[in-house]
């Protein structure tokens, strides 16, 4: 039996090639499919993917935009390559298998499940709801690293985690005008946070569980870094999983911006480690 036969030959590409292929587009020029299981999703994945186990994917073909790029990968190749032949079939025209899966990946990761953290973004929420609860969790993050500022003796790590709290301010400052223009109010910034805002951590995991999942050397400047680039991560995999669950175009467009500035972020934190690499 030749079983080539019955496949259509799909585009292979390293996992470098395929980081380089996302950074040069925004979040919203491509699908990123995962079709390994529920649990190796949940224990780490490729922030912004969407978990279309491969048993499923024939049947949820309506879920994937066929006009865009699509990117599937597994854990070491195996399984996506395949996927990306059966996609390639069901006449997917740009599809693109990840080499070497997730194992091959050296990049930033996002875990747990595809519900993690949406529980103040259900996709029902109109656009002003979205902006608040954007905005809270952006304050949370600021906290967050203002509270780690205290934690650490080193003059260099307390002028990093300053650093990074004024990088969540820009965010929120961008976040605040956005929803001053579309809701047309003219509230203060003080009546907004004192009676809209709730303060969260980014990405659905609170401030103990990061730490103790990453436990990190709070006298090492690459471990901070590390630390934040994986919130940060996880950030840009729930403002994404977001976007794909809102009814509301205005509302997904509003989240795959904060998606895509998320991303900036994490570019910002990959120059700040290179810098003490």
């Amino acid at each position: 039996m030749r079983w080539k036969q019955f496949f259509t030959p799909a585009k292979s590409i390293s996992a470098e090639e395929a980081k380089m292929f996302m950074a040069e587009k925004s979040q919203d020029e491509f699908n990123l499919i995962d079709v390994r299981q529920t649990k190796e999703y949940e224990a780490s994945h490729i922030p912004g993917s969407k978990l279309i186990p491969i048993a499923d994917l024939d049947k949820r073909l309506d879920e994937i935009d066929p006009s865009k790029p699509t990117l599937v990968y597994c854990a070491v190749g195996g399984r996506s390559r395949v996927a990306a032949q059966m996609l390639s079939g069901k006449g997917f025209d740009n599809v693109i298998n990840v080499k070497g899966g997730i194992k091959a990946w050296d990049g930033h990761f996002a875990v747990g499940t595809e519900e993690l953290g949406l529980e103040q973004l259900t996709g029902k929420e109109s656009i002003e709801e979205t902006l608040v609860a954007a905005y809270s969790l952006e304050a949370g993050l600021r906290d967050f690293y203002l509270s780690m500022n205290e934690k650490v003796r080193q003059d260099e790590i307390k002028r990093l985690f300053q650093k990074l709290a004024q990088i969540e301010t820009l965010h929120q400052d961008r976040i605040f005008d956005e929803y001053l223009q579309v809701s047309g109010s003219q509230v203060s910034r003080e009546e907004f946070e004192n009676d809209l805002v709730i303060n969260a951590v980014e990405g659905g995991l609170t401030t103990d569980e990061y730490i103790q999942m990453f436990k990190p050397n709070w006298d090492s400047a690459v471990d901070i870094i590390s630390l934040a680039m994986s919130i940060e991560a996880q950030a840009l995999d729930l403002y994404t999983r977001a976007s794909e669950r809102s009814k509301d175009p205005r509302n997904a467009a509003a989240l795959k911006k904060i998606a895509e500035e998320e991303r900036v972020h994490l570019e910002q934190l990959g120059k700040l480690m290179d810098e003490r690499i």
